[in-house]
């Protein structure tokens, strides 16, 4: 079966790209493994999916070349993606720090996907799993289980390796290095912590509480947000964002009041509340249940504030302002929300996403090395590098 494009991946990067290439004339086919296209579009962001972000800028993506996403986000901008869904009359409202949810259900993202796709006459094949990739002189041939196709482009939309139960590969990855294209050791990002033992059983009895926070890694990188504490150890947004900055081994420092200077606070209490006991005072300001955690473990005092020494003062500012805690590790890719790592994008044009070493060979979406940010820039960066290669192919 003679295409001029092929896509490997119904998920947001591929679809876009199939729709963008449709538009101009172009005979598509996108080959999907699963069931259902965009199966991680439908259980992101809650099931409501966060579709992009608009403050998406080049400084919000991790990549080891750091200009490399600046083309493909300022030709094809958050506002460009809002304009499109505004188009088809989706119903959405904004959250903090820019991001943008669907009212109803992130199936809504996936059905303008697939109009799009409708109107720009793409074939979507599901349950076509891709067997192999050759290069021929035309271009490329695509066995699947299903058929064989041959096709001019042939574009890499597969994805990392989170979530394997909705179908994560490494296949393409395996094309990329069939190809000689470098690979970067690719990790789980934007996930939560587990914690040591020793931990875990101290946070026991935590888990569901929530905290308002700022976390630094120990390269100097810090995001404020809430923590959380879980059953295995610690999420909650400022935690999925420092993962991505994060290594085996490091601790990370959390501030636990970022909006207060605690010193300054027990002064004031000293001098209004002084008989009270410094731990019911903290209990005001923070979960009860995680300062009962502390006054068991003589962290806090059981004391009146009035009888506080001035090292216990700041002690416990210390504590609080900058408790360190050493991760055991990350929960992997199984609750990741994106790969770190993969196609070394110095392998790629960061103009049209074409292979420099194999012509007509592209990559977009996770499977190169480009990860955003929690909330919304991951999607973002699917949009803008699916419509560069779309417009190329």
């Amino acid at each position: 079966m003679n295409k001029d494009v092929i896509i490997i991946g119904a998920g947001a990067a591929g679809l876009m790209s199939a729709a963008t290439a449709g538009y101009r004339g172009l005979s598509v086919a996108v080959l999907d493994m699963g069931k259902k296209a965009g199966r991680k579009i439908l259980i992101s962001g809650g099931g409501r999916c966060n579709f992009t972000n608009e403050n998406a800028g080049p400084d919000n993506y991790l990549c080891q070349n750091p200009h490399f996403v600046k083309s493909a986000l300022s030709r094809y901008s958050a506002q460009d993606f809002i304009e499109l869904v505004d188009r088809h009359g989706l119903n959405y409202h904004h959250k903090t720090l820019g991001q943008l949810f669907c009212d109803n259900s992130a199936q809504d993202i996936v059905d303008i996907l697939m109009t799009e796709c409708e109107w720009a006459g793409v074939e979507v094949k599901l349950r076509n799993e891709v067997l192999s990739v050759e290069k021929n002189a035309e271009g490329y041939t695509v066995t699947t289980n299903e058929n064989t196709y041959q096709c001019k482009s042939l574009v890499v939309a597969s994805g990392g390796l989170t979530m394997p139960k909705l179908g994560a590969s490494p296949i393409g990855y395996k094309i990329a290095e069939q190809f000689g294209l470098d690979v970067l050791p690719t990790t789980a990002a934007l996930v939560p912590f587990t914690l040591h033992d020793h931990d875990k059983q101290r946070f026991d009895g935590l888990s569901g509480i929530s905290i308002a926070s700022e976390v630094t890694s120990e390269n100097g990188v810090s995001f404020k947000e809430n923590i959380l504490f879980t059953h295995r150890g610690l999420s909650g947004p400022a935690i999925l964002q420092i993962s991505s900055f994060w290594q085996a081994g490091q601790a990370i420092t959390i501030n636990l009041l970022p909006e207060q200077n605690l010193a300054t606070t027990i002064e004031q209490w000293r001098e209004q509340q002084a008989n009270k006991s410094i731990k019911n005072l903290l209990a005001t300001i923070l979960p009860k249940r995680f300062i009962d955690v502390l006054v068991a473990e003589k962290v806090v005092p059981e004391k009146a504030v009035n009888q506080l020494s001035h090292s216990e003062i700041k002690a416990l500012s210390d504590y609080f302002h900058q408790w360190q805690i050493k991760p055991n590790g990350t929960e992997g890719y199984r609750t990741a929300e994106v790969t770190l790592g993969g196609v070394n994008t110095d392998e790629l044009s960061s103009k049209t996403f074409e292979a420099k070493k194999a012509p007509g060979l592209y990559f977009i979406g996770e499977v190169i090395d480009v990860t955003g940010w929690l909330g919304g820039y991951n999607f973002q960066f699917a949009w803008s590098s699916g419509v560069a290669c779309g417009l190329a192919v």
